[in-house]
């Protein structure tokens, strides 16, 4: 069994500025980049936070992130915009995105803007939330830097998990934030499964022979590792429970986010790419204005009373509630500044290698936990 040890959200966040910085990232840059790592740890969303260390440093180690690249316009209109992220990590690009997509929406009641030129960005339900959290709605999608999906009756990975978040404000309740991977989990959740030692749930990861994948080291190196296998869509590897709507919803995603930019097909670009290349991930941001419909307070209400009502469905498991997409984040963040954010040893000592091999100081001791 892995042991874990809890850190506060200040401790992460200076262990993960301080990589940055030690990388070569520009001091704003690198705030706002921890802080989006930070919050996603802080909502529970393990697989995208500072366990995010080892890839960007497999990939600032084969010169594929521009750290020093500020995110610019490339061309825009009153209510849409493209974005060129410069190569570099894909968190700055995602805010300016979402950030101007808000900006036109609150001008014009709807703003979509799309990133190309981008890398990994973290969880799309952060960017999703920044709309609600200014009374719109929001949508993201991204395009992803693996390989990892195989289509309805495939076993050829031909898609990434493609994710999709959709934010609403919730008035006197927390925003709902649907944030899914448009695969039957994420990729990096496999990665944290392993680092942890856990078996895998039958029916994330399959094989070149469609088998199920069960162990969570195997199926890690099945995704990252193996040509062929891997996740399977929402509903699984068939269409019989419905395989064909997750393999459907992450083509959608590709062609909103990297198509429309001008990002990359991974597929394609994987037959030229050098190991130095950027991997041109793809962003789609969109901020809707309720308001331009009907007035605020009403839809507001009409939000409002949805939650009431799911809350107060019978559940099958009286300790089990019935919850809205983000509950569980939220309540997640309430614990996690208080207890601490849980860092698996495996996840330690790694963090200790990227910190020593960049020159960082290593803060993840156990003095400073929380």
């Amino acid at each position: 069994m892995i042991v874990s040890e809890n850190f506060s959200a200040d401790v992460i966040r200076a262990q993960i500025e301080a990589i940055l910085r030690a990388w070569g990232m520009s001091e704003e840059t690198l705030r706002l980049t921890a802080e989006v790592m930070v919050e996603t740890d802080l909502r529970g969303i393990d697989s995208h936070g500072i366990s995010m260390l080892t890839q960007y440093a497999q990939m600032q180690k084969a010169g594929q992130l521009a750290l020093q690249a500020e995110p610019g316009i490339v061309r825009q209109s009153a209510s849409t915009a493209l974005i060129d992220g410069g190569a570099g990590l894909g968190h700055p690009a995602a805010l300016m995105g979402m950030n101007l997509a808000i900006e036109k929406a609150l001008a014009h009641d709807v703003g979509v803007v799309s990133v190309f030129n981008s890398h990994h960005f973290g969880a799309a339900g952060y960017y999703a939330t920044m709309a609600a959290e200014r009374g719109l709605i929001g949508v993201v999608s991204s395009t992803t830097r693996v390989i990892s999906v195989v289509p309805t009756n495939g076993v050829e990975r031909v898609l990434g998990t493609n994710p999709i978040a959709v934010a609403v404000p919730g008035g006197r309740h927390p925003s709902i934030c649907l944030d899914i991977s448009t695969s039957v989990v994420a990729a990096n959740k496999v990665k944290v499964y392993a680092l942890q030692d856990k078996e895998l749930p039958a029916g994330w990861v399959i094989d070149g022979s469609g088998q199920p994948v069960t162990d969570s080291a195997k199926a890690f190196r099945q995704i990252f590792e193996s040509q062929v296998g891997g996740l399977t869509p929402i509903g699984g590897d068939g269409s019989e429970m419905g395989g064909h709507k997750g393999y459907g919803l992450g083509l959608i995603a590709q062609i909103l986010s990297g198509t429309l930019s001008g990002g990359s097909f991974s597929p394609v670009r994987n037959q030229t790419q050098k190991p130095s290349d950027p991997d041109n991930i793809g962003h789609f941001f969109m901020a809707l204005n309720p308001a331009a419909f009907r007035p605020f307070d009403a839809f507001q209400s009409d939000v409002e009373t949805v939650i009431d009502t799911l809350h107060a469905v019978r559940p099958i498991r009286q300790d089990e509630p019935v919850l809205v997409p983000g509950e569980p984040e939220w309540s997640a963040r309430e614990e996690r500044l208080v207890k601490g954010i849980p860092i698996p040893e495996t996840l330690k000592l790694k963090v200790r290698e990227i910190a020593e091999a960049a020159g960082a100081p290593y803060l993840l001791r156990p003095a400073m936990a929380a």
